[in-house]
């Protein structure tokens, strides 16, 4: 990690995420690279712990079964407004990008982020303007991504999936039954 970037030497972060595994993964990660991680799985945990210390470094999902990452954004800002707070959500678009900078967040992935792509975020320079991805997703990846994310929210019900994603039936069981894309 570059100290230069580093908020005074202040390495702690908090990460919120409701997937329990890929908050394991990003945490370990995170950890491997120098940072002090706090790991959470709903908005009020991460509030009790942004009131109890409020960290220097913050990965925050968007959207959680309790509440919004965004309010989580809006507390830290009141304890620690130099905080720097990277949102990760599974849902890209522009108008929750939008509201997501507005609260005070440095930048806004979607996932499955990769963790140099995160750490990239949490140390760029205010006026500094994000490289492109090394290796970004294909876009039948992001698309198959997003298919498994509504899938999922469906309760794995793939007629209400399909209804929901405005396509046959038919045609979701057959990209269901497929490998991920890469």
């Amino acid at each position: 990690m570059s100290e230069a970037h580093a908020l005074e030497g202040d390495t702690t972060l908090l990460l919120l995420d409701d997937d329990a595994t890929f908050r394991q993964r990003m945490a370990r990660a995170l950890e491997q690279r120098g940072f002090a991680v706090t790991s959470v799985g709903s908005v009020a945990e991460a509030t009790l712990a942004a009131s109890t210390a409020a960290p220097a470094y913050a990965v925050l999902d968007l959207r959680l079964e309790d509440g919004s990452g965004l309010s989580v954004v809006e507390h830290l800002h009141k304890k620690r407004p130099e905080c720097r707070v990277v949102m990760l959500t599974g849902y890209g678009a522009i108008a929750t990008a939008v509201a997501a900078v507005k609260a005070g967040a440095v930048d806004y992935l979607s996932k499955p982020a990769d963790v140099e792509d995160v750490i990239k975020a949490l140390m760029a320079q205010p006026n500094d303007r994000p490289a492109p991805p090394d290796n970004p997703m294909s876009a039948d990846r992001v698309r198959w991504e997003h298919i498994q994310r509504v899938y999922e929210l469906c309760g794995h019900n793939v007629s209400e999936t399909a209804r929901r994603l405005n396509m046959h039936r038919r045609t979701l069981q057959r990209i269901l039954a497929k490998r991920a894309p890469r």
